[in-house]
């Protein structure tokens, strides 16, 4: 298989899978685009991992499976996701090993852990959505020149999107038996996130709102910190990062404004709204 096919497959999944980064990606020239594309269908594929509903004990062995890939010297050249990542780490100074967090953090999802503290969730997240912030620093560029600001702003805007994610999904992930928001909070707020026959909360609705306004305030303030990325970027890298933390600022507004959006199921935003705010952030970029 040919690297031009491999990326091919690549940019499938994202157009396929990547409903929210698809309209960040396109705003990046061909060569980033291809790389950040194989970076996005290597990450996807430990997500379903971990996501998955099979046994734990094989899904186990599947992560297991995808750190050995990282690690190898050579791609499975039947493997077009492989055979991308591997030819865009020639290419760009990818930190593949940032993978290895990403597949920690899937582990824990795998082995059923939970969060008593917030700073418990914010290592969580750091592992699932900071380890993609540091990994798309290095096809964007800027890592070496900045040194340890744009990787720690990076991460901190991956803890931004992923409390975003798991606000969006409180319902969902409810259902699939995983509660992300630390024991402490749940305790503050008086909320078990029990569930009745019908998979409603049980919990007084007043009760999950307040609870989901002050988990949302909370990520405002890594966005805060986050979107000060886009300063040390070059245009068109600086225009898909703000293209795609705009859509889960976005959601976010949208998730603190009406609660009971969320409570109902899972929330999403209309694709003009996300073209629009892709729009935005070209034009902010070029300013």
């Amino acid at each position: 298989m040919t690297a031009t096919e491999a990326y091919r497959h690549c940019e499938r999944i994202v157009r396929l899978r990547a409903r929210n980064f698809a309209y960040g990606i396109r705003l990046l020239p061909p060569p980033k685009r291809r790389a950040l594309s194989a970076v996005y269908a290597f990450a996807r594929r430990v997500d379903d991992i971990g996501d998955g509903t099979g046994p734990a004990d094989r899904r186990l062995a599947a992560l297991s499976a995808a750190r050995a890939q990282i690690r190898a010297a050579e791609p499975d050249p039947g493997d077009p996701v492989l055979v991308a990542l591997h030819d865009a780490a020639a290419r760009f100074p990818i930190p593949l090993p940032a993978f290895e967090e990403l597949i920690d953090g899937c582990t824990a999802d795998v082995t059923g852990a939970s969060y008593e503290t917030y700073d418990d969730l914010v290592a969580y997240c750091r592992d699932v959505a900071g380890s993609i912030g540091r990994l798309s620093l290095g096809v964007f560029g800027c890592a070496e020149e900045c040194g340890g600001r744009a990787e720690r702003l990076a991460d901190a805007l991956g803890v931004a999107l992923q409390l975003t994610n798991i606000l969006r999904d409180l319902g969902e992930d409810r259902l699939a038996g995983r509660v992300y928001l630390p024991g402490e909070d749940l305790r503050r707020f008086g909320c078990m996130l029990g569930l009745d026959a019908e998979g409603r909360f049980t919990d007084p609705p007043e009760r999950l709102t307040r609870l989901i306004r002050f988990e949302a305030e909370r990520a405002l303030t890594w966005y805060a910190e986050g979107m000060r990325l886009i300063g040390l970027l070059d245009r068109r890298s600086a225009a898909c990062t703000a293209a795609m933390a705009g859509i889960y600022r976005r959601l976010l507004g949208r998730i603190a404004s009406d609660p009971a959006d969320v409570l109902g199921g899972r929330l999403s935003l209309a694709p003009w709204v996300k073209a629009m705010v892709a729009a935005r952030a070209v034009a902010g970029a070029g300013r």
